[in-house]
């Protein structure tokens, strides 16, 4: 059940990734420059009370979290990110697959 969570999530992420490239290659071509929104700014028109909250979570857990560690992670380009974390979720999903049958 854990790993169909997992790969459920995983292809989420992939197909918000796809979304995320194709929404930032139009903007791209309409403006006639490159241009990739970045993760804090996708995250601020989703959910911008949750990212508001953000750096005081951060700093509860570790003060040094939020200025070198976060900060940089949300300049990520929405695309990658969503990629990576859908990559890490469909890779545990599948992990141990061949141990059981």
């Amino acid at each position: 059940m854990l790993r169909f969570l997992a790969r459920a999530l995983g292809l989420v992420a992939l197909v918000g990734a796809f979304a995320a490239a194709v929404i930032d290659g139009a903007r791209s071509i309409a403006n006639s420059e490159w241009s990739l929104t970045p993760l804090g700014a996708a995250l601020g028109r989703v959910a911008p009370a949750k990212l508001a909250a953000l750096p005081a979570l951060a700093g509860r857990i570790s003060p040094k979290l939020w200025d070198p560690v976060l900060i940089d992670v949300l300049y990520v380009p929405t695309s990658l990110a969503l990629a990576v974390l859908g990559v890490v979720f469909m890779a545990l999903g599948t992990a141990g697959r061949g141990r059981r049958r």
